[in-house]
């Protein structure tokens, strides 16, 4: 498999993930901006839509978006627990976070980086995030990970997208649970191993 992604964008959610479930995978850099691979190949003849994530399959098919790529990923190594078993009312729960993830903050976020967004728009939207994170800070606040006792690819997610929030200058400081909840993702192994490759954290001396 080849996972194309960009450094720090939403494509470090399933880099975490392929780390975590220990799968083999070619890590394929892309330019956003330019929409080039590295090494100058159109990435829209991967991708059409022109955004990262992309997994492309041993057989060729290309699957695209965030939240389904990251279940299928889970799905290749089901004892890893990053995703409940299909069909079960835990996986409908699974879906329901992933969803709000990327409905109510992944896409709060875009307009935030952009120059050209008035003032106002970025007050409101930084807001709209402050409400829509009261309600995660408050499930962070009774257990460690956002479907219970056990990582999932949701908390990869939530990890990566909240990591936007200095470069936006959106305060997040009064959510205690959540910062928290950033500092233990932060803390994993395969995080630190997923970040270090995409050059968002330094490399340790041992490495």
């Amino acid at each position: 498999m080849k996972l194309y992604y960009a450094p720090g964008a939403c494509s470090l959610s399933p880099h975490i993930v392929v780390r975590e479930a220990g799968l083999p995978v070619t890590l394929v850099k892309t330019d956003t901006k330019t929409r080039r691979i590295e090494g100058g190949a159109d990435f829209l003849a991967v991708n059409p839509k022109g955004y990262v994530p992309a997994l492309e399959l041993d057989n060729g098919e290309v699957l695209t978006e965030g939240p389904a790529i990251v279940q299928y990923l889970a799905d290749q190594e089901p004892e890893s627990g990053l995703a409940p078993a299909n069909g079960t009312l835990a996986r409908y729960r699974l879906q329901e976070m992933l969803g709000y993830i990327n409905s109510e903050i992944h896409k709060t976020y875009s307009p935030l980086f952009k120059q050209e967004t008035p003032e106002a728009t970025r007050a409101e939207r930084k807001e709209y995030l402050r409400k829509r994170y009261a309600w995660i800070d408050g499930i962070l606040a009774g257990q460690a990970w956002l479907l219970g006792d056990h990582f999932t690819v949701a908390d990869a997610y939530l990890f990566t997208v909240t990591n936007w929030a200095p470069h936006v200058e959106l305060d997040l400081s009064q959510f205690k649970a959540l910062e928290s909840f950033q500092q233990r993702v932060a803390a994993r192994p395969a995080v630190q191993a997923a970040m270090q490759e995409e050059g968002l954290i330094k490399r340790s001396a041992a490495a």
